[in-house]
């Protein structure tokens, strides 16, 4: 599980967009590099502003962080990559069932 905590206040209302079911915002997590920071967060979550802005290199606001939640992260090396995989498996536990 993934939680995430928003400062709605950041949110950028001209990149909201009308869907099927509603008003909608895109959202990107952005995973640290180096698993988690002073806080214990593993990346922060940021808007996303549409195509056409992001060509002319505009970037959304940083909304928060985001943690990873009831389980452990999987990794191959020492440092987190974007081939980790977030599994139920305590790493540290050595029973074979």
């Amino acid at each position: 599980m993934i939680v995430m905590n928003i400062n709605v206040s950041r949110v950028d209302k001209s990149a909201l967009y009308d869907g099927k079911n509603g008003k909608y915002l895109s959202l990107t997590l952005h995973e640290n590099k180096n698993g988690t920071d002073k806080f214990g967060n593993h990346g922060f979550v940021s808007q996303d502003v549409g195509k056409e802005r992001r060509m002319k290199g505009e970037k959304g606001p940083i909304l928060g962080n985001f943690k990873h939640v009831g389980g452990y992260m999987k990794q191959a090396g020492g440092n987190a990559t974007s081939a980790d995989k977030f599994t139920d498996e305590d790493p540290n536990d050595d029973i074979p069932f």
